[in-house]
């Protein structure tokens, strides 16, 4: 079984250092080979150029723009009337992605819009969700890239997200039928909505292009106190020869060097 590869989410890790390209070089100093982020476009694209180009660090992950977020946007994808929108931060993402060498890109569902209810819109929202997941897929298909759709609890983190179990992704990839459209599994979110992890990873690994992970309840380092157990977890997706990167989406409970800790434990063990 080969190891497990990792990489830092560097919206959420060393946060420490004010900008990316100092997180980027935290990460390599840190032992990761790779690292991805939500939204990168605040950032000089020639500076994080050279930055993974001088520390050889791959960039594995990007999201699509969010839209405005002080208007409580969150990703446009499923969101009526927002599709040149949609688009145009496609667009946007695919340029950071070719200058990066980056082969994923997250392409954000959004939020129920304000005063809609969700049983009203869904079946809107999701017409518009695979019409412009089979956009991307084409535009995506062109560079070699990979769209990727994750799951959003609605329990805890984000009431109004659209897409927010793997079962209702896994439905919207079956309309969308396309191979480089794939489902991102983050375990924070599989956990609180559905539970059951064992049996839903091996029924959906298959849909699979990406996982990332964090404890539950306190979206903090994988060896916190909480509900999942990592060890097992690292061991099923090693004995399933998952291929992919697994990023570290959590909140450090201190400086992010000192909650590396079981990721060195791995490390060393898997030698």
């Amino acid at each position: 079984m080969p190891p497990l590869k990792f990489c830092a989410n560097i919206s959420w890790l060393f946060t420490e250092l004010p900008d990316f390209s100092q997180r980027i070089y935290a990460a390599a100093s840190a032992g990761f080979q790779a690292v991805e982020a939500a939204w990168l476009y605040d950032s000089d694209l020639q500076e994080l150029q050279r930055v993974r180009e001088a520390t050889g660090v791959e960039v594995v992950l990007i999201n699509t723009p969010p839209g405005d977020l002080k208007a409580g946007d969150l990703g446009l994808g499923a969101v009526p009337g927002r599709q040149t929108e949609f688009k145009q931060g496609l667009e946007l993402a695919l340029k950071y992605a070719k200058a990066l060498d980056c082969k994923r890109i997250h392409l954000m569902a959004g939020r129920i819009p304000v005063g809609s209810h969700r049983a009203a819109i869904a079946k809107e929202m999701e017409t518009i969700f695979v019409q412009n997941l089979s956009y991307a897929a084409g535009i995506l298909s062109k560079e070699g890239i990979t769209g990727l759709i994750e799951p959003i609890n609605t329990r805890i983190t984000d009431p109004t997200y659209f897409l927010d179990s793997p079962h209702q992704a896994a439905a919207i990839l079956e309309k969308v039928g396309k191979p480089n459209i794939k489902l991102q599994m983050d375990v924070f979110h599989w956990q609180i909505m559905d539970g059951n992890l064992t049996q839903n990873i091996h029924k959906y690994f298959p849909l699979i292009g990406h996982v990332q992970i964090a404890q539950v309840p306190g979206r903090n380092e994988p060896d916190s106190e909480g509900e999942i157990n990592y060890s097992y977890l690292f061991d099923t997706l090693e004995k399933l020869s998952y291929q992919g990167h697994i990023g570290c989406e959590y909140k450090p409970l201190g400086a992010t060097n000192e909650s590396l800790g079981w990721l060195k434990n791995y490390w060393t063990h898997s030698k």
